[in-house]
């Protein structure tokens, strides 16, 4: 076990604490040891970890830990001077594994943002935002960045899907930003899409970030509950959430056209990382 990453002092807002968590797992059976694999030079871990520091970097009571199942995980967390929590290989999610690490302090989190070790380009200026809405919109259980397309990148995401369909995923929202449903297909259909490309720039399409903050006692309350239908259907488990009634606010945030919003899943995503960052510049930390 480390020293508990999630004390220390406390700053804005009041006493709350926020802890990003990066589980990173060794034993992928698609891409194994895919959080050592280097992307531009330096590995997808050490990437992330770099985006957690930045976006806490004003937040005083703010800590970042990783969580793996590995030791040479755990060895290249300390290399890069990131706190990291052993957990069980038996973790059947990126969630169960944050709990699992949860359950070794003494003192949790009041938000906890679930930062998966695959997601080398996630804005640190989206986690900001996370972190910014539970603040401001009363502590809502569960908090997801989602970003409307532009016709462009819906077209990429669409090229993309022909070689790697289950990577990518859209998201359904109400007027309000509640979430209503995720899948991997692209939703919604779009009927005369030719008339609606005419008039704007924008698609009626929400690609969703991987990316979660939750209430602590929410997460908790969610890993408890059983596999649902439609999340063993689609492989995601955020349609557990919504399955089982946990609300999850959807946070509307903008990034540059053309960088990737999805994670790595395959070792050929690499290859399509390394294209990104050769043509759009390593706009990372």
């Amino acid at each position: 076990m480390v020293d508990n990453p999630c004390s220390g002092t406390t700053g804005n807002p009041g006493a709350m604490k926020i802890a990003i968590a990066i589980p990173a797992r060794y034993g992928s059976s698609r891409f194994p040891g895919k959080p050592l694999a280097k992307i531009g030079g330096r590995t997808m871990l050490e990437r992330v970890a770099a985006i957690a520091k930045a976006a806490t970097v004003d937040i005083k009571n703010a800590t970042v830990f990783i969580t793996t199942e590995d030791r040479r995980i755990e060895s290249h967390a300390k290399e890069i001077g990131v706190p990291c929590i052993m957990t069980p290989a038996s973790c059947a999610t990126g969630s169960d594994r944050v709990l699992s690490a949860l359950r070794q302090l003494d003192e949790w989190p009041d938000f906890i943002v679930n930062l998966q070790g695959d997601a080398p380009f996630t804005p640190p200026a989206v986690i900001k935002t996370l972190i910014k809405a539970f603040i401001e919109k009363d502590r809502p259980e569960v908090v997801t960045p989602v970003h409307q397309l532009s016709w462009e990148d819906l077209d990429r995401l669409r090229e993309a899907k022909k070689k790697t369909p289950f990577s990518g995923t859209t998201a359904v929202i109400n007027k309000e930003g509640r979430a209503l449903w995720f899948s991997k297909n692209i939703l919604p259909a779009i009927r005369a899409e030719e008339t609606l490309r005419e008039k704007g720039d924008k698609s009626p399409v929400y690609q969703h970030m991987g990316l979660y903050g939750f209430r602590s006692d929410i997460l908790e309350k969610f890993c408890e509950l059983p596999q649902s239908p439609y999340e063993k259907l689609e492989g995601l488990e955020q349609l557990r959430m919504l399955e089982n009634g946990i609300q999850i606010q959807a946070v509307k945030v903008k990034i540059p056209s053309g960088l990737i919003r999805s994670g790595i899943d395959a070792p050929e995503d690499i290859k399509r990382a390394e294209k990104m960052l050769a043509a759009y510049g390593d706009q990372f930390p």
